[in-house]
């Protein structure tokens, strides 16, 4: 009998697959000597989460929903507003977030962040070669990110 369960602990230890959590998947610049350099205040986009989940967009309370025209506006500026960014490779965007806020709510900001960038790409992948974002070359695509690259400064806040 102690036979027969060893056989079965054996079997189902080895026929089993363990599920390890992949995370968010980005690629962290590569560290700078020195102090960085102060990037000037119309070009940062800031983006609070509190601790109840509530969103702050620019000081403005806002919905998830709406992030993605908001920093399609401030990243492109098609308007040359002074108060925001002044070129797409300026821009930063800034997401704070309260420890105690859901990573929930976290992940589902982030994604409306990078969803904003990759509508953008999109946009002057179909401008520049008339074919969308996805089926474009490998140079093609790092040329566009190269012009509108995608910057998101993450930290953790406490008011």
């Amino acid at each position: 009998m102690a036979d027969i369960a060893f056989l079965l602990l054996i079997f189902f230890l080895v026929a089993t697959t363990i599920i390890s959590d992949q995370g968010i998947m980005v690629r962290l610049p590569p560290i700078a000597p020195g102090e960085p350099a102060p990037i000037p205040e119309r070009n940062v986009f800031s983006v609070k989460i509190n601790a109840s989940d509530a969103l702050m967009a620019e000081g403005q309370l806002a919905e998830a929903g709406d992030l993605r025209s908001m920093v399609r506006d401030f990243v492109l500026n098609p308007a040359r507003l002074p108060d925001l960014a002044a070129a797409p490779n300026k821009a930063v965007l800034s997401l704070q977030h309260d420890r105690a806020a859901h990573y929930e709510r976290y992940i589902e900001v982030y994604n409306e962040l990078v969803a904003a960038y990759r509508e953008i790409w999109q946009q002057k992948a179909l401008e520049i070669y008339g074919s969308p974002y996805d089926q474009l070359s490998d140079a093609a695509r790092k040329a566009i990110r190269k012009q509108i690259p995608m910057v998101i400064s993450e930290a953790e806040y406490g008011d």
